[in-house]
């Protein structure tokens, strides 16, 4: 029997990637301080990065570190020392775009499988085929690929060079990430991981001949965003990007926090299991994780490329703001005695407040919050925020690792 497909989850941060793996990832990506598209994100430190690498090990998960960047010639300098680095910190693999890095990565770090991102335009088997030749163990494919033809690619590659493939998150308005518009328009170069994404602004129109006029795109009273997409959710067709040869199920997200990770991981485990015990249960319970993966903040869903060009319906017009059905209150650190649950507490909540436990099993345990205390146990009617850790209760069952939400306009 082939093997099954993993599940693929993003890490912004330690605590995250602990999340991710508590919640049904098989393996996560992570970047460090250096080479990585997500600059903005929190990233690892060497002594995290060692600390998650291990965590996850001993949960049987894998860990793939990010360094995709497009380098020029000063990201060189020093390339072999932070590639030595991630050698002996032994990650399941290392992810790089640029011929450069990979030569870099393939000389100091010989016991390290190398991984090609997306941004190194992988649209075709011949492509394919060169990396596998140079030693590459996994190719990522572009974004604008049709299961059709990710398909035609596994007739026409090894079968030990694996697929691995984008099914959720943010879309790129540019070709396979490759975006100038950041670094254009404020001089941050989104293929050195410092986007702005300005894909997300609102646009207007001039004409040569009348400077200073503006006109508005016209969708609505407030304009357009025009080069605004809508998020990937693959959710849907599982059972055809496992027939078509894919080996990994990405998810993007390098940039969210603990509940939108584990929101997507438990609904994207629960379908998987679902599909690998029967096909009949998968379908059966689509409803189930279309209304669930609704539960993570998104901007409306799209297939992106799988089954075709996107028509004007992929772009969202007349906003840039994200659905949000759930505020993330905070991940359970531990319990007490007293049956207290102890948080990091992320955003405000008060005594009164309605909150759920979100269960790796799928379960949602709601609860009222009857007491709130900070850490020298003294009485408090809200939590402000930023706070320290804190203490609520009762517990209800809360284990660590478990992450706290609240539904919005409660």
């Amino acid at each position: 029997m082939k093997k099954k497909v993993e599940l693929l989850l993003p890490a912004s941060s330690l605590p995250v990637l602990k999340t991710a793996v508590r919640y049904g990832a098989d393996a996560v990506y992570l970047g460090g301080n250096f080479y990585g598209l997500r600059a903005k994100a929190e990233n690892f430190t060497h002594d995290e990065m060692a600390e998650g690498i291990a965590f996850a090990h001993r949960c049987g998960v894998r860990v793939y570190v990010t360094a995709n960047i497009l380098a020029h010639n000063a990201d060189l300098v020093g390339a072999e020392d932070y590639f030595r680095e991630l050698s002996e910190l032994v990650p399941d693999a290392v992810l790089v775009s640029d011929p450069g890095l990979f030569n870099v990565a393939r000389r100091v770090a010989p016991n390290l499988d190398i991984h090609i991102s997306t941004q190194a335009n992988n649209t075709n088997y011949g492509t394919f085929n060169f990396w596998h030749d140079l030693g590459a163990k996994r190719v990522v494919t572009a974004r604008e690929l049709s299961i059709e033809e990710i398909a035609d690619i596994r007739k026409h590659i090894p079968d030990d060079l694996e697929i691995e493939t984008f099914v959720h998150g943010s879309m790129c308005i540019s070709y396979s990430g490759r975006c100038l518009l950041s670094n254009y328009f404020t001089g941050r170069d989104a293929n050195h991981g410092e986007c702005t994404h300005p894909c997300r602004w609102k646009y207007y129109i001039s004409e040569e001949t009348r400077p200073g006029e503006f006109l508005p795109i016209e969708e609505n009273e407030r304009g357009t965003y025009i080069f605004n997409s809508k998020d990937l959710c693959m959710i849907d067709h599982l059972p055809e990007l496992i027939d078509a040869g894919v080996d990994s199920l990405k998810v993007e997200g390098r940039m969210k926090n603990a509940l939108y990770v584990a929101t997507v991981a438990r609904t994207y485990r629960k379908a998987l299991d679902d599909f690998y015990e029967s096909r009949e249960k998968y379908e059966a319970n689509r409803e189930t994780y279309r209304k669930t993966i609704e539960e993570c903040t998104f901007r409306q869903f799209t297939t992106g490329f799988f089954f075709g060009k996107p028509t004007h319906e992929s772009q969202i017009y007349d906003s840039n703001t994200y659905i949000k059905k759930y505020t993330y209150l905070g991940t359970v650190l531990d319990t007490d005695r007293d049956g207290l649950i102890h948080i990091t507490q992320k955003n405000k909540f008060s005594v009164g407040d309605t909150i759920e436990i979100m269960k790796p099993d799928g379960k949602n345990v709601i609860v009222e919050v009857t007491r709130l205390l900070d850490e020298d146990g003294n009485e408090m009617t809200s939590a402000p925020h930023p706070k320290q850790d804190i203490y609520i209760g009762p517990g209800a069952g809360a284990e660590a690792g478990d992450i706290l939400r609240m539904k919005e306009g409660t």
